[in-house]
């Protein structure tokens, strides 16, 4: 077995089947690995940005994403999705394609290269985004490979891996190695013996669940933890959905003061705080008002936990959980429930506004959808719904690239293909990597997906001082009809009122195709969350004074100015 063999071969055990990327040169002998492998495919993307997000996409629902591209410009491309998977917690591995290790050790300038040659400078970049790296030689090969993946499945975090021509192609042992780990039982019963102490002794206990419960493959343990304990429970924005919003003992999300009133009174009274996988972040946890710091408390990582400060190394996420679910009282405590979720708003003629898209979206929503939202606006509309207990919400609300959302449903596609996946974007963010759509098209996937078209940044006109600036105007597409540029079977329509929007979410469950629905408000709607956080944004912010003009600047062919907003009339199928 030879290496690339190798190292596809130890990715599909750990439950990767599809390969994105594109092709290169230096990578052909790792896509043949991947082509021979009667289990693995290739999923060829229209550039590495699109195959890195799509590979994120595919992790997060998968468990793992792999991503093949080949040296400098092609694994240059794809750097900001790593980090992306860094800032996240996704485990998606980098492998790259790179020259021959006589043309490095001679330093020949072959092309997609530097002139002043320096073969280890994208190796040594990846380090900084990456949770290991390492670059293979004739003698460490299989070590490496074996050491990154280990740190692939403990960590959940992005890795990297070049390898040259000739490396690819050598023949190395398959001698079997397990990536598996396990706690160090003595930190672990000490441990969770404090957590247990903590929870029996509080009067006020609270459940904050997070990302790194899904990250960590945690929920089974989550949910007996919150339902053994009887401790009220409340979640960050990537936390949404841990637990069915019907239980009795659910709080509501967690939104600091803009939502929710009764997880804010809950979480910021407690006496004894448990934050099981949290990122605490200003728009995960809708700024930084805890009046306390988390780790201060109980917090609960992937390889790791806090109690009261001090740092227990070397215990799983899953075992803290079941360890201290056994030795936990039960508080069988009673809270006043809140409100969850949106109430239903009728359908009008009236233009589409956030007042109804959100609410009708819950409505939509089923048992096992996949919901991708792309950050900026729409989380914020996304965020107050009640979903139901098997549905599932993606967005990338740390790194927050504008674009992601359309390669990544495409790899959510592909990771779960029983279940309908919502991509929900804007059209500023989609722009960028639209061409994955016929990507979707060419892969036969069925996802429904809603564009937003609301005239260009709208996120940062409302951050902005002069939301006006030409700046965050965008060229204008006929969006309903891009999508049937490609070669595939799609439905796509273009609405503006809400009794359209209504229409259109009807017939695509009729529908056993791509359906592609352009939706049009006017350049400043947006949800109400939106607009409270940004309103206490700016409260805080230091004022910078805007340029003052003497007039509108207006690029030629620049499309609308000034929020200028052309009304769709009537619902039609494109």
């Amino acid at each position: 077995m030879n290496t690339a063999e190798y190292l596809v071969k130890k990715l599909e055990e750990l439950g990767v089947n599809e390969f994105f990327g594109l092709p290169g040169d230096y990578n052909f002998n790792l896509l043949y690995a991947v082509e021979n492998n009667p289990n693995t495919c290739w999923i060829g993307c229209t550039n590495e940005l699109n195959a890195g997000y799509a590979a994120d996409g595919y992790a997060r629902m998968r468990g793992y994403g792999a991503l093949i591209t080949t040296y400098g410009v092609g694994e240059l491309s794809a750097m900001n999705a790593i980090a992306g998977s860094l800032a996240e917690n996704v485990p998606v591995i980098s492998i790259v394609g790179v020259p021959a290790t006589k043309t490095i050790e001679n330093k020949t300038c072959v092309h997609h290269n530097f002139q002043d040659v320096d073969y280890h400078a994208c190796y040594e970049a990846h380090k900084h985004v990456t949770a290991a790296a390492a670059f293979l030689t004739r003698d460490n090969a299989k070590m490496e490979i074996d050491r990154v993946l280990k740190t692939f499945v403990k960590e959940r975090k992005p890795v990297y891996i070049a390898v040259p021509l000739d490396i690819a192609k050598m023949e190395i042992s398959d001698k079997e190695v397990s990536y598996d780990w396990f706690s160090d039982e003595e930190t672990l019963r000490l441990v969770s013996n404090k957590i247990a102490a903590k929870i029996n002794n509080a009067q006020k206990p609270v459940i904050l669940g997070d990302l790194l419960v899904k990250r960590f493959d945690s929920r089974i343990e989550y949910k007996e933890f919150v339902e053994k304990t009887r401790i009220p429970t409340t979640n960050f924005l990537m936390g949404t959905n841990l637990i069915d919003m019907d239980y009795d003992l659910y709080l509501g999300g967690y939104y600091a003061g803009f939502e929710n009133p009764t997880a804010e009174k809950y979480v910021n009274e407690t006496d004894c705080l448990i934050a099981v996988g949290p990122v605490y972040t200003d728009l995960n946890a809708f700024g930084f008002n805890l009046p306390y710091k988390i780790n201060n408390q109980i917090a609960i990582y992937g390889t790791h936990t806090y109690v009261d400060g001090e740092k227990y190394d070397n215990v799983k996420m899953s075992d803290v959980l079941e360890a201290v679910t056994k030795l936990v009282d039960s508080k069988d405590m009673k809270i006043l429930k809140p409100a969850i979720g949106y109430e239903h708003k009728a359908s009008s003629p009236d233009a589409l506004t956030s007042e109804y898209i959100y609410p009708r979206l819950q409505e939509f929503i089923k048992d096992n959808d996949i919901i991708v939202a792309e950050t900026g606006i729409i989380p914020h509309g996304v965020a107050p719904m009640k979903f139901p207990a098997a549905a599932e919400l993606q967005t990338q609300t740390l790194w927050g690239s504008i674009g992601w959302a359309t390669p990544a449903a495409l790899g959510v596609c592909l990771a779960k293909p029983k279940s309908r996946v919502i991509l929900i974007t804007g059209e500023g963010s989609h722009q960028l990597t639209a061409m994955e759509i016929g990507n979707m098209l060419r892969r036969g996937v069925k996802p429904i997906v809603i564009v937003l078209n609301n005239k260009g940044y709208t996120i940062e006109r409302v951050l902005s001082e002069t939301p006006e600036d030409c700046f965050n105007d965008i060229m204008q597409m006929n969006y309903s009809k891009f999508a049937r540029v490609f070669e595939g079977d799609v439905w796509s329509t273009k609405v503006s009122t809400a009794d359209d929007f209504d229409k259109a979410l009807k017939v695509t469950q009729i529908m056993n195709k791509m359906c592609y629905i352009e939706i049009c408000t006017e350049a400043m709607d947006m949800p109400k969350l939106t607009q409270d956080l940004i309103a206490n944004f700016k409260s805080k912010a230091p004022k910078i004074e805007a340029v003052k003009k003497e007039e509108p600047v207006k690029l030629e062919n620049s499309g609308s100015m000034a929020f200028e907003t052309t009304v769709h009339k009537g619902f039609t199928e494109e």
